[in-house]
C-alpha cells in the first residue's frame, strides 16, 4: 500500500491530493467545492419543442439536412434484428433507409489531406478513386460536392466563383480519401422529446445500440488503416455538447489519422516498458485498494480515476485482445455495457469528453484498450496555470459515489446491462489480461 500513498493522499482537513501515475499530473481536492448530486430532471431553463417537423433538421447532422456534408461513406441500418452497412450511397439513395449511424468525412480536418500528399506523396487508393468517380458521375453527386465545396471555400473567406472547378475536384478528394471522419447518430433528440435539453446522447442509446455504436466505429477506423499506409495510429474521440468542444449537440464521435502516435500514448508505453504490468498496478489495482471501483464485469472494469484536470472515469477491457477490432463480440459487448452505463449514469446534461487508447498497430509494447470519460465541469483558471497543481472540484471518491447512486437508480429502470456495482464488484488483483495476449 505504502507504494500507492506518493500518488494518493488524504490530509487532515480533508483536502486529497493526487498524482497521476501516467501522466505526471497533481491535481487538489479542496473540501467544500463537490458537486452537486447527478440527475436526469428537465432543468428550469429548459425550452418547449415545436411538433411540427417531419424530419429533424435542428443541425448540420440531423435527417433533413445530408446535403450540407460532405458524400456519406457508409451507413449502419437496421433490418428486423440485424445491422448491415451499406457503403458510397448516393444522394437520390439516401432517403431510401434510415441510417441509425452514419459515417462521413469532417468537413474541416484536423489532418488535412493536403498534409498527407506534400508529406508523403499520398495517393488515393483504385478503390476510392473509383468510389469518387462514381459519386461524381451522377449529376445530383456532383452537384453535392460542387455545392459542399463552395460552401467550405466561403466558409474559408474564398470566393468560389475565383476557384476554377479542377481545383475544386482535388479538394473534393478529402470527402473520399480523408482521414477524419465523424461518425453521426440518427437522432439529434431523444424520441418523443418534448424539451430541447432532451439530446440523445451516448446513455440514452439502448445497451445493444451502443454496442454497434462502438463497433460501427471500430469499422471506421479499419477503414481509415487500409485506405492510407502511413497512418501510425487513429485518435477517437467524443465530444459531448458544446463545453467539451461539441460544433453541434448532436451525438457523434471523431476519427483522426495520425502519422505519430502522440505524447499521451508516447509517455504510457515509455512506462510500460519499464512495467509491463503498469495498468494493472497502477490502474485498476490502485483504484480497487483506495476503493474507488464503481462497475465490473466479465469483460470490463470502471473506476475514479485520479489525477485528472477534471473528474474522470476510467474503463479498462479485460481482453487478452489489445486492438478493439480484435476484440471477440462478448468481449465488445461486455466493454460497451460498461461504457454505455457510465454515460447513462452521467446523463444528457453533463458535457463529457470520451477518449480512447489502445496499442498502436506498429508497437511491439502492448496496452489493454482503455476509454477516459472525463466531466467538463471546471474551467482551469490562474492558479493552476501558475502552479500546475489542478483544483479539481469533485474528488475520486465523490465522483464514484455519484455514479454508483445513479447506476444503482439506472438497474431499477433496467436502462443499463447487466453488471456489478461499487461494493458488489470482486475487484481482484490484476484483472487485466492483455500480458497473457495469445492465450485464453
Amino acid at each position: 500500500m505504502s507504494n500507492y500513498n506518493q500518488y494518493f493522499i488524504k490530509m487532515q482537513d480533508g483536502t486529497i491530493k493526487q498524482i497521476n501515475p501516467f501522466t505526471g499530473t497533481e491535481v487538489w481536492t479542496v473540501p467544500g467545492r463537490a458537486s452537486k448530486p447527478i440527475n436526469n430532471a428537465i432543468p428550469e431553463h429548459a425550452k418547449k419543442m415545436e411538433k411540427t417537423r417531419k424530419k429533424e433538421d435542428f443541425c448540420n447532422f440531423c435527417e433533413a439536412k445530408y446535403l450540407n456534408t460532405p458524400p456519406e461513406k457508409e451507413r449502419l441500418v437496421k433490418i428486423g434484428k440485424k445491422y448491415l452497412p451499406l457503403a458510397n450511397l448516393k444522394p437520390l439513395m439516401l432517403e431510401a433507409t434510415k441510417p441509425v449511424f452514419r459515417r462521413i468525412p469532417n468537413l474541416f480536418e484536423i489532418v488535412t489531406m493536403e498534409y498527407w500528399k506534400k508529406n508523403f506523396d499520398f495517393k488515393i487508393t483504385e478503390e476510392t478513386a473509383k468510389a469518387k468517380d462514381d459519386y461524381l458521375s451522377d449529376k445530383r453527386g456532383y452537384d453535392h460536392v460542387m455545392n459542399v465545396v463552395n460552401m467550405k471555400l466561403t466558409l474559408l473567406g474564398q470566393d468560389p466563383a475565383k476557384v476554377d472547378e479542377s481545383k475544386k475536384l482535388d479538394y473534393a478528394d478529402a470527402f473520399f480519401a480523408g482521414g477524419h471522419e465523424l461518425i453521426v447518430a440518427h437522432r439529434h433528440f431523444v424520441k418523443g422529446a418534448e424539451f430541447d435539453t432532451q439530446l440523445c446522447s451516448s446513455g440514452e442509446l439502448s445497451p445493444s445500440e451502443h454496442k454497434e455504436y462502438l463497433k460501427f466505429t471500430i469499422r471506421g477506423m479499419l477503414n481509415i488503416y487500409k485506405n492510407n499506409k502511413y497512418v501510425r495510429y487513429v485518435s477517437i474521440f467524443q465530444n459531448w455538447l458544446k463545453p467539451a468542444g461539441a460544433s453541434f449537440d448532436h451525438l457523434h464521435k471523431q476519427l483522426v489519422a495520425i502519422d505519430e502516435w502522440g505524447v499521451s500514448i508516447e509517455r504510457e508505453m515509455a512506462l510500460l516498458r519499464r512495467n509491463p504490468n503498469i495498468y494493472n498496478e497502477m490502474g485498476a489495482n490502485l483504484a480497487a485498494y483506495f476503493n474507488l471501483v464503481i462497475a465490473e464485469n466479465d469483460h470490463a472494469i470502471a473506476f475514479a480515476d485520479i489525477g485528472h484536470r477534471y473528474p474522470t472515469i476510467c474503463v479498462f477491457s479485460k481482453s487478452t485482445e489489445i486492438y478493439p477490432y480484435d476484440l471477440k463480440e462478448k468481449e465488445l459487448a461486455g466493454f460497451s455495457d460498461i461504457i454505455h452505463a457510465m454515460h447513462a449514469a452521467l446523463t444528457s446534461q453533463i458535457s463529457a469528453n470520451e477518449e480512447w487508447y489502445y496499442t498502436p498497430k506498429d508497437s511491439i509494447d502492448i496496452m489493454p484498450w482503455h476509454i477516459l470519460i472525463k466531466l467538463r465541469v471546471n474551467t482551469p483558471a490562474g492558479f493552476e496555470g501558475g502552479t500546475k497543481i489542478y483544483i479539481n472540484p469533485s474528488s475520486p471518491y465523490d465522483l464514484r459515489d455519484r455514479i454508483i447512486t445513479r447506476l444503482l437508480e439506472l438497474r431499477k429502470e433496467k436502462k443499463i446491462a447487466k453488471m456489478s456495482i461499487g461494493g458488489e464488484c470482486d475487484a481482484k488483483p490484476n484483472p487485466l489480461r492483455y500480458y497473457r495476449r495469445g492465450t485464453r
